[in-house]
């Protein structure tokens, strides 16, 4: 599955959206991500949970955990499940550029 960019490139999804090649990935691919899911413009908090998870998935090779992006961003969970409508594993992950995480429901 593809979606394509305003752009015109195409980039290769799974069935739920998250990015089957993360190595790719670029701002104008979050932002044309968030936009699909009804955020037309990210902020400064929305780009320090998506460089911090990004960050750290390059480092670790998986997502960090809700309690470590809370308090590294210092945002509390509220604030990021407003941010992130569908939440900081399956929104914050995609605009990311991540394969969903396991045990992401």
């Amino acid at each position: 599955m593809t979606i394509k960019l305003p752009d015109g490139q195409e980039i290769a999804v799974d069935k739920e959206g998250f990015m089957v090649n993360p190595a790719i990935w670029n701002e104008e691919i979050a932002r044309h991500l968030a936009k699909l899911e009804g955020v037309e413009e990210l902020t400064e908090e929305h780009w320090a949970v998506i460089k911090y998870i990004r960050d750290h998935y390059l480092k670790n090779d998986l997502a960090p955990m809700i309690r470590s992006i809370c308090k590294t961003t210092r945002l509390p969970l509220k604030k990021i499940y407003t941010l992130f409508p569908a939440g900081p594993a399956k929104g914050a992950c995609k605009w990311a550029g991540l394969p969903k995480p396991d045990g992401c429901v």
